[in-house]
């Protein structure tokens, strides 16, 4: 494709074709010579936004910026229902990988109910590889004392520390498409094949939702820096310390295969789809979360020290501020 922004027919046949999520927060949308869109909220909500890039290069990078850039929005209390993408693209780059880009990014946003509202495309020479933005606008109710109610209650030391599903969904599916060949040689296929349909649990959408109507003082998506960088990141937003007990973190047994094989550490690959939260009675979240159908355990309390420790048996390990 020519370097600039994408001519017009392309536009409409490759993008906005396959855009077909509606909401009825927005008023105007994508399209042609639409320079802004417009939404409405209730007078009683405020507006939460979050960002994401995914820079791949591969055909679902758009739909895996929405994901990230929804979660975070979801973990802010929020409930996502808009994102401008924005997607920088090769000249070499054919229009034909566009309308695949777009297709897979309107199938994430039908299943996250958010609708894609506008942005731009560009083939630009300054690129080897698509590169994808994605701003994401959710809808946050405040209770009945109004807009002053700007945060959560603080979290304390004493609360439970729960967290939804598994350790590394993300990080066992990209392992098994990197090294499928090599984990055939060990495992059955089918061990594979259920490790794949992980992608189904990574939206962090329905646990935050629940959380939130249950009290809890803080939430944090665990994304793809691993779970242990993301507890690390939990606490000092929080200003916390945190004693995490390593037995009670979950796995999924296909992850654990796949990491002793491939000499993977579970705590340490991507964790989309793990949402870590702070709560007065973890006990009794785990159990709403259960009675909806959603995996979650108490893996840990929050401390009065700074230290973020993970304890297995006798052996004490201090987290560390994650590497970029």
């Amino acid at each position: 494709m020519k370097i600039g922004n994408l001519s017009e027919s392309a536009l409409k046949r490759s993008v906005l074709k396959q855009l077909k999520t509606k909401r009825e927060e927005i008023i105007n949308g994508a399209g042609v010579g639409e320079d802004c869109a417009i939404f409405s909220l209730p007078e009683s909500d405020a507006a939460v936004m979050a960002s994401a890039v995914c820079d791949s290069g591969e055909a679902d990078a758009a739909a895996q910026a929405l994901l990230e850039a929804s979660n975070n929005v979801a973990a802010g209390g929020g409930i996502p229902f808009a994102a401008e993408m924005t997607l920088l693209l090769p000249d070499e780059a054919e229009e034909a990988f566009l309308k695949e880009m777009m297709c897979q990014a309107e199938k994430m946003a039908e299943k996250l109910s958010v609708q894609i509202c506008g942005g731009e495309t560009r083939i630009s020479g300054a690129v080897n590889r698509a590169v994808v933005s994605v701003v994401c606008l959710g809808r946050k109710a405040f209770s009945k004392e109004g807009p002053s109610e700007k945060k959560e209650s603080k979290v304390r030391p004493g609360q439970d520390v729960v967290m939804t599903k598994w350790a590394g969904l993300k990080g066992s599916v990209e392992l098994v498409k990197k090294e499928k060949e090599k984990l055939l040689l060990r495992y059955p296929a089918y061990l594979l094949e259920d490790a794949e349909q992980f992608e189904q649990f990574y939206s962090v959408i329905p646990e935050a939702v629940t959380a939130r109507k249950c009290g809890v003082t803080a939430m944090h998506d665990a994304a793809f820096k691993g779970l242990f960088a993301a507890l690390w990141e939990f606490a000092e937003k929080a200003g916390v310390g945190l004693e995490i007990d390593l037995k009670k973190i979950p796995l999924r047994q296909e992850t654990v295969e796949i990491c002793n094989l491939l000499d993977a550490n579970p705590y340490q690959i991507p964790a989309t789809g793990s949402l870590l939260l702070a709560a007065e009675n973890g006990y009794d979240l785990v159990r709403t979360l259960e009675a909806e159908g959603i995996a979650a355990a108490v893996i840990g309390k929050v401390t009065g020290e700074r230290d973020r420790v993970v304890i297995n048996e006798e052996e004490r390990r201090y987290l560390e501020p994650p590497r970029n």
